[in-house]
C-alpha cells in the first residue's frame, strides 16, 4: 500500500522520464497554454510554441516548477491541450500539431 502511495503523489514528469517516455503529454480544459486565463479573459493569446525558459521567466503556471525543471534536464518535450476536443488525445500520440509545445 504504501509503494502505491507513493507512486501515486510522484510528479508526473519523473514518472515519464523513469519510463523513458518520449513526450510528457497535459491535458486541459482550454486549448493548450494562455499568456493569461482565457476562461477569464477571451482575448488571452495562445501560445503554440514555447521552451521550459520561457514558462519559468513568464511564470507561466502550466505545472509545478519542479515538473518543468526536470522536463528540461531531461530534455522531456510537454504538449498541453484541451481533454475535451474530439481527437485531440489521437493527435498528440501521433505527433500531429495540438495545443502548446513545450521544449528546446
Amino acid at each position: 500500500m504504501e509503494t502505491l502511495i507513493l507512486q501515486l503523489i510522484r510528479p508526473a514528469a519523473l514518472c515519464a522520464i523513469e519510463i523513458g517516455a518520449e513526450v510528457m503529454l497535459k491535458a486541459t480544459r482550454v486549448d493548450g497554454v494562455y499568456m493569461d486565463d482565457p476562461l477569464k479573459n477571451a482575448s488571452a493569446k495562445l501560445y503554440k510554441k514555447l521552451t521550459y525558459m520561457d514558462v519559468l521567466n513568464k511564470q507561466l503556471g502550466v505545472m509545478d516548477l519542479t515538473a518543468i525543471s526536470l522536463s528540461m534536464e531531461n530534455k522531456l518535450p510537454i504538449i498541453v491541450f484541451n481533454i475535451n476536443k474530439r481527437e485531440n488525445i489521437k493527435k498528440a500520440i501521433l505527433g500531429k500539431p495540438v495545443g502548446t509545445y513545450i521544449g528546446e
